[in-house]
C-alpha cells in the first residue's frame, strides 16, 4: 500500500512540472514563431496597403518631348519632357525582348511580381560574399520603382516597391508591363525607351534591331551612361557579350548565332530623331503653353502641338533677315559693331545684342495664324524675342495709315486739299508749339490728302490727324491692339509711342480684311497624349474701322508700292499687287515695313537694341523693305497674291478739293473738282457751298434724294392717319 501511494505521490508531484514544461514551449514557440510571424505578417499587411495607395496610372505615364507640328501637320520641332518616343511592344524586335528578359529576369513570365528564386539567390551569394551587391528585383518591380515615388534605396523601399509589383501584376498583364518597361527605361546620351535609342544609336526603328545591337541595348540598362557605344564602345561590346552568353546559355539563341553576333563591330550611325529647333518661333510656342497650360502638363510631356508655322516661310525670313543684315554692315557709314566680329561674353548670354538686330513676323489674313516668326539675328546669342512684347519700339510713319481711315471715316476724301507747309506753333490744339517737320527737311504746297500718305509727309499727316480726331485715334490704337496706355497727345498721329512687331502686323491685317483684325496666333491645338483636344485656337475677329475707308486707304496703299515710298520694290524683283507702308522713327534708330498681299500680311523692324541711329538716312524703304520684298516673293508660291478687290459697291464722284463735297460748275471753273471712284457710302450728301455755280449731274441726284429725305417723314405721317382712321 505504501509503494502505490509513493507512486500516486510521484506522478501528482511531476504534473507541475509537465504543465510548466508545456507552458514554457508554447512560450518559446510564441516569442519565436508566431510573434515574428506575426510582426511580419503586420508589416507585410501595412506595405500592402501602402502600395495600394498609388495612383497606377503613373506608371504608363511617362515624359516625352511634346511634338510640334507645322501648319501641313508635319513634325517641325519637339519641346520639353523627356527624349522618348513610344511604341507598342509589337514595335519591338523579339530579339530584344529575348536579350532583355535574359539579362534583367529569365523567370518573368513564370513569376507573379517577386522572383523568389533570384531573391535566395542573392541573399545566398550576398552572405557569400558579405556585401549586399547582389540585385534581384524583377522587371515588375524596377518599372514599380521607376514610374512611382517610392523612397530611398533602403530595406523599407524594397518592401514596399515588392508590394506594389505584386499589385502591377495583379493589374495587369505581363505583356503591357513590359511594353510599359521597355519604354519607360534609360540607356544612357539622354535616351529613354527602347525606339529613342535605337534610332539614336543605330539609326533604326526598335523593330528592326538585329540580335547584336538587341544585346548591346540589353546591356546598358545596369549601367547606361559608363557604357554607352557613342562613348564607350569597348565598355558597350563587353556587356554585349555578356548578354550573349546568357541568351546561349538559356538556349535562346545557338553558340554559332552568339559568336557571329560577338564578331560584329559595335559602329554607331546616330540619327538626331529629336527634331529641336531652338529658335524664335519655338519660343513664341513655349509661350503660348506657358500660359495656356498648367507646369505639369507641360512637364509630363507627350503633347501634340499643331502650329500655324509654314517651314518654308519661317525658313525664307530668317534667311532674308540675316542676309539684308549683313548686307548693311557693308554699307558705307555704317560705323557698328557687327555680327562676325561678335564674341560672346565668357560669363553666360548677353540679350542685349551690340550688333544690328531685326524682326519679322507673317500672318494669313484669312486665319490670323502666324506663319513665321523671327525675333532676331541669332537665337544661340540671345534668347531675346524682338518680335514679341515687351520688346517695344516706336512705330513712326507706320502708324500713318490708321489716321487716315478714321479721317476718311469721318468724310475727309483722298483729293481733299492739304497743307505740307511747316506747322504753326499753336496750330494744333492743345499740342502748344509742337512743330513736327517732315524727315526730308523740305515743304511744299497744298497736296492732295493721298500725297500725305504715299510720301509719308509728317506735316499733312498732323492735319489728316486733326480730322480724324484725337479721341477717336486714340480709341483706334487700343482698339487695333496696338497698347493699353496709348498716350493722349498729337505725336500719336504720326506714331510717336511704342508696340511690338507681332501687334503692329496683326493691326494691318485690317486692310486686307475690310475693317476687320485678325487676332495673330502660333497655337492652332493642343492634343493631350491620347489624342484628346485640350485647347483650341479661338479664331479672334474684330470689326475696327470702316469697309469703305478701309478700301479708300488700301488703295493708297498700293501706290505706296508703285510711286511713294516703297516704289523700290520693283527694282528689288517685287512686282505682285501688294500694298504697305514704310515707318521711319526720329534720328533713324527704327526701319519698319508693314505690308499685305491678299493672302498674307509681313511686318519687318531693323535697329539695335538699345536705340541709336542705324545709318543716315536709314528708312524703312532701305532697310526693312528689302527683307519684306525676299519672304513675300517666296511665300508667293504658296500664299498667292491675287489683285485687291473692293468690298463694297463703288461709284464715280466728281467732288471738291476744298469742301470735301461735291462739286458744282463754279468748283470745275475754280480748278478745285477732280472725279474718283467712291465707296457709295463714302460719297459726300452735300454739295460744295464755296464755289457756287449749279450741281453737277450727281449733284442733282443727290439734291433729289436730301428732298425725298425731308418728304419722307411726313408721307410716313398721313400713312399713319389713313391706316388708322384720322383725316387728311
Amino acid at each position: 500500500m505504501k509503494l502505490f501511494a509513493r507512486t500516486a505521490s510521484r506522478k501528482s508531484a511531476g504534473r507541475p512540472k509537465k504543465k510548466r514544461r508545456r507552458a514554457w514551449r508554447w512560450l518559446l514557440v510564441f516569442l519565436f514563431l508566431l510573434l515574428p510571424a506575426a510582426l511580419v505578417t503586420a508589416v507585410l499587411v501595412y506595405y500592402a496597403i501602402w502600395a495600394q495607395t498609388f495612383d497606377l496610372k503613373r506608371v504608363g505615364t511617362m515624359p516625352e518631348r511634346n511634338t510640334v507640328f507645322d501648319v501641313d501637320g508635319k513634325i517641325y520641332s519637339r519641346l520639353a519632357g523627356a527624349n522618348r518616343l513610344k511604341v507598342s511592344l509589337k514595335q519591338v524586335s523579339p530579339l530584344f525582348v529575348q536579350a532583355l528578359l535574359a539579362r534583367e529576369d529569365t523567370r518573368f513570365y513564370e513569376h507573379g511580381g517577386i522572383d523568389w528564386r533570384g531573391v535566395v539567390r542573392a541573399l545566398y551569394r550576398d552572405i557569400l560574399t558579405g556585401s549586399a551587391k547582389e540585385g534581384a528585383s524583377s522587371l515588375t518591380q524596377q518599372l514599380a520603382r521607376n514610374s512611382l515615388p517610392l523612397g530611398g534605396r533602403n530595406l523599407s523601399r524594397k518592401l514596399l516597391e515588392a508590394m506594389v509589383a505584386l499589385r502591377l501584376e495583379r493589374e495587369l498583364t505581363k505583356d503591357h508591363i513590359l511594353e510599359l518597361y521597355v519604354n519607360r527605361i534609360y540607356f544612357g546620351s539622354g535616351c529613354y525607351g527602347v525606339e529613342t535609342a535605337s534610332q539614336t544609336y543605330f539609326g533604326k526603328n526598335a523593330s528592326k534591331l538585329d540580335l547584336s545591337e538587341s544585346a548591346l541595348l540589353a546591356g546598358l540598362i545596369r549601367s547606361p551612361n559608363r557604357f554607352s557605344p557613342l562613348k564607350n564602345p569597348h565598355g558597350a561590346a563587353v556587356q554585349r557579350d555578356t548578354v550573349l552568353d546568357r541568351m546561349q546559355g538559356l538556349k535562346k539563341i545557338t553558340a554559332p548565332q552568339a559568336q557571329q553576333a560577338k564578331h560584329e563591330k559595335i559602329v554607331s550611325h546616330p540619327r538626331r530623331i529629336t527634331l529641336i529647333q531652338e529658335n524664335y518661333a519655338m519660343d513664341a510656342v513655349q509661350r503660348d503653353l506657358n500660359v495656356l497650360l498648367t507646369p505639369d502638363q507641360i512637364d509630363n510631356g507627350g503633347l501634340f502641338i499643331y502650329t500655324t508655322l509654314d517651314p518654308i516661310v519661317q525658313k525664307s525670313a530668317a534667311d532674308a533677315v540675316e542676309k539684308q543684315l549683313a548686307k548693311i554692315e557693308r554699307q558705307p557709314g555704317f560705323n557698328h559693331p557687327i555680327k562676325s566680329q561678335y564674341r560672346a561674353p565668357e560669363n553666360g548670354e548677353d540679350n542685349a545684342m551690340p550688333y544690328l538686330e531685326g524682326a519679322l513676323v507673317a500672318i494669313d489674313n484669312n486665319s490670323g495664324g502666324i506663319r513665321a516668326l523671327v525675333g532676331g539675328r541669332d537665337y544661340a546669342q540671345s534668347k531675346f524675342n524682338r518680335a514679341l512684347a515687351p520688346a517695344n519700339r516706336q512705330i513712326g510713319s507706320s502708324f500713318k495709315p490708321f489716321v487716315y481711315t478714321l479721317a476718311f471715316t469721318h468724310g475727309l476724301l483722298p483729293g481733299a486739299a492739304i497743307s505740307d507747309g511747316p506747322i504753326q506753333p499753336g496750330e494744333i490744339e492743345g499740342a502748344g508749339n509742337w512743330s513736327p517737320g517732315n524727315s526730308d527737311g523740305r515743304y511744299g504746297g497744298i497736296k492732295p490728302a493721298s500725297y500725305g500718305l504715299i510720301q509719308s509727309r509728317n506735316t499733312m499727316s498732323v492735319r489728316v490727324g486733326e480730322f480724324a480726331g484725337l479721341d477717336d485715334t486714340q480709341k483706334v490704337a487700343t482698339t487695333l491692339g496696338l497698347g493699353e496706355n496709348i498716350p493722349h497727345g498729337a505725336a500719336i498721329y504720326i506714331g510717336s509711342f511704342e508696340t511690338d512687331l507681332k501687334d503692329l502686323t496683326a493691326a494691318y491685317t485690317v486692310f486686307p480684311n475690310t475693317g476687320v483684325r485678325k487676332q495673330a496666333y502660333i497655337t492652332e491645338r493642343i492634343d493631350d497624349p491620347e489624342h484628346k483636344p485640350i485647347y483650341r485656337a479661338a479664331h479672334v475677329t474684330l470689326p475696327v474701322l470702316d469697309p469703305g475707308a478701309t478700301w479708300m486707304t488700301t488703295e493708297l496703299l498700293e501706290e505706296v508700292m508703285t510711286r511713294g515710298t516703297a516704289a523700290s520694290a520693283s527694282s528689288l524683283g517685287f512686282n505682285l499687287p501688294a500694298a504697305g507702308k514704310t515707318g521711319t522713327t526720329n534720328d533713324f534708330k527704327d526701319a519698319w515695313f508693314i505690308g499685305f498681299t491678299s493672302s498674307m500680311t509681313c511686318g519687318v523692324w531693323v535697329g539695335f537694341d538699345q536705340p541709336v541711329t542705324i545709318i543716315p538716312h536709314g528708312y524703312g524703304s532701305a532697310l526693312a523693305l528689302p527683307v519684306w520684298t525676299q519672304v513675300m516673293l517666296k511665300a508667293a508660291d504658296r500664299y498667292p497674291a491675287e489683285q485687291f478687290k473692293a468690298p463694297v459697291a463703288m461709284q464715280e464722284a466728281t467732288v471738291c478739293s476744298i469742301s470735301n463735297a461735291i462739286a458744282t460748275s463754279g468748283c470745275v471753273a475754280a480748278g478745285t473738282a477732280y472725279t474718283i471712284d467712291l465707296p457709295v457710302d463714302r460719297i459726300p450728301r452735300g454739295i460744295c457751298k464755296v464755289h457756287g455755280g449749279s450741281p453737277t449731274l450727281l449733284g442733282q441726284r443727290v439734291e433729289q434724294i436730301k428732298e425725298k429725305v425731308k418728304e419722307a417723314p411726313r408721307s410716313i405721317i398721313q400713312s399713319f392717319k389713313r391706316f388708322f382712321g384720322g383725316g387728311n
